[in-house]
């Protein structure tokens, strides 16, 4: 964990992108959708949840925000963690470990950048946020985890292992034609991701499944209320060709 830079420390950061309001989608949870430049000429979105604990807030797929989000950030209370999900992700982690100091968590082997390290190994009963599940891709060739938060029915939180893509309209042209095409849309598992995994991944999905939660904000997507362990099952179905377990 690093204390806070100075104000003439972080040029070598990567800059914020553009990025909406934070929204909130629950009491204490909210997220805040910002793009990030994959390559010249493909931009996508990309969402980083908030979770307030007392005064406190637990920040998962980290997003920079400009200084009028980090202001509005602030207001909701006092950055004390953050969580890395994915392996692929992680672009902003150095930034905003440098701008408020968080304790950052993530799954066993995860290799950061900018020199960052795990303060906390983030793993089944070991997790920033009171009263939430942690699972683990273990079939994976990549660390990559999920949370459950324990709200209104349960919340996952997912980086690229389940997404919810249901617009295109602010990620670039190239990816707005692509995309659909690659299978991303609604409730998705998605084909690129899955393939870095390997095959052995459909294994996770199929105890996934099976455990309680109703909603789904996702690292890629929208909020998706009340049907996503349903939807989950599809998925499964759809790009793994087996109807999950019940």
């Amino acid at each position: 964990m690093s204390p806070p830079s100075s104000p003439d420390r972080p040029s070598f950061f990567p800059p914020a992108m553009p990025h909406g309001p934070i929204v909130e989608l629950l009491p204490d949870l909210f997220m805040v959708t910002g793009r990030f430049r994959m390559k010249p000429g493909a931009t996508i979105t990309r969402n980083m949840a908030i979770v307030r604990h007392g005064g406190e807030l637990t920040l998962v797929n980290s997003v920079r925000l400009d200084p009028q989000g980090e202001a509005a950030l602030e207001a909701l209370g006092t950055v004390r963690h953050l969580v890395r999900l994915g392996a692929m992700h992680g672009a902003d982690d150095p930034y905003l470990v440098d701008r408020f100091g968080p304790v950052l968590w993530a799954p066993p082997g995860t290799r950061h950048r900018a020199g960052l390290q795990t303060d906390q190994e983030l793993a089944p009963g070991s997790s920033p946020v009171p009263g939430s599940t942690v699972f683990l891709f273990e079939h994976g060739k990549l660390p990559e985890a999920a949370l459950i938060l324990d709200m209104a029915g349960g919340v996952l939180l997912s980086c690229d292992s389940y997404q919810n893509w249901t617009s295109f309209k602010d990620c670039s042209a190239a990816v707005r034609l692509t995309a659909p095409a690659m299978g991303f849309g609604p409730a998705v598992i998605g084909g690129p991701w899955a393939r870095a995994m390997g095959s052995e991944i459909a294994c996770d999905f199929e105890t996934l499944v099976t455990l309680p939660f109703a909603h789904l904000l996702p690292a890629h997507g929208s909020f998706l209320r009340d049907t996503a362990r349903a939807d989950l099952r599809g998925a499964i179905h759809k790009r793994f060709g087996a109807a999950a377990r019940t």
